[in-house]
């Protein structure tokens, strides 16, 4: 085995055919061809349905190895480039949607001033989408919400952040100067995220507790959408705080709600292998952008202490 049969193998799989991963890896289809045809040979399987063009079984289980094995040689390409110069290289980063709203600006400003010569990839998804993709190796780190349900991955405390009741200004819920509480939120029809979500989950426990269950029109597992369905008329929405942006804070208003639990957002890599320097360098980045207390939009609040930071 060699790593050309598996950049061949992962461009297969990222591509979707052996002409594609030709074009993606600067070759000819017949070179492709023959790296998965002698890796086929070694391991004594099929590992692209040629009829396809898709992984068999086989296949995606030897494509998580050898991302792995390709993240881990990239990631020694570049430690040694920064023994001797400037952190460099290539950072791939998943983030929630909401959080990227007003996370992605600090981060592109931060990493222009201390890392110039890093080059930013960055995937907007939700927890469902963005964790898989951590796993796999596709991306080297990623901000999700918490509790995280993969085993393949560990995280650390980030922020916490408020969730409100996005109102429209002519509702009367938004001339109210105290709290809703959970059973005027139990009277409502609402937009919520997707059963079984991890934000959803925190909802939904929180009322069960008081015996109150929540009403939905329509269930979204994805903020962004969640929230430009409200802002286009369709109802009020449970959301993060910063769901609302300052264009639309003269139209809508995030009322606060009484007894619903902070989100909590952690950043995640996996637990196995060493990330790069360029990693290392943007993960403790955002780290210290996070203990920036004053530079967080308003219902943010860091966890993440300073001596992480």
């Amino acid at each position: 085995m060699d790593l050309r049969q598996f950049q061949a193998l992962v461009g297969i799989a990222d591509h979707g055919s052996f002409s594609a991963a030709a074009i993606a890896l600067d070759t000819v289809q017949s070179n492709i061809s023959g790296r998965i045809a002698r890796l086929e040979d070694e391991l004594d399987t099929l590992l692209v349905d040629r009829t396809t063009g898709r992984l068999t079984s086989s296949g995606e289980i030897v494509c998580q190895r050898a991302r792995r094995i390709l993240g881990e040689v990239a990631s020694i390409a570049a430690d040694v480039v920064a023994l001797d110069a400037a952190v460099q290289g290539e950072v791939s980063l998943g983030l929630i949607g909401t959080t990227g709203r007003w996370l992605v600006p600090l981060l592109l400003d931060a990493q222009r001033r201390r890392y110039p010569l890093v080059r930013l990839r960055i995937v907007e998804g939700t927890n469902s989408s963005l964790e898989p993709r951590l796993a796999s190796g596709q991306l080297e780190l990623a901000v999700l919400s918490q509790p995280i349900s993969s085993l393949d991955l560990n995280d650390t405390e980030l922020f916490a952040e408020d969730l409100v009741l996005i109102t429209p200004r002519s509702h009367y819920l938004a001339e109210r100067s105290e709290p809703v509480s959970l059973e005027e939120l139990a009277t409502l029809d609402l937009l919520l995220p997707l059963t079984g979500t991890t934000i959803r989950r925190e909802i939904d426990e929180a009322c069960a507790a008081k015996g109150l269950r929540l009403k939905a029109i329509v269930e979204l597992d994805g903020m962004r959408t969640l929230a430009s369905l409200a802002f286009d008329g369709y109802g009020l929405a449970i959301l993060p705080a910063t769901a609302l942006p300052s264009h639309l804070a003269g139209d809508f208003r995030a009322v606060p709600v009484d007894g619903l639990p902070e989100r909590r957002v952690g950043l995640a890599v996996r637990r196995y292998g060493f990330p790069s320097t360029p990693v290392r360098a943007i993960r403790e980045l955002l780290f210290q952008l996070v203990a920036e207390a004053g530079s967080l939009p308003q219902g943010v609040h860091p966890l993440v202490g300073a001596e992480m930071a």
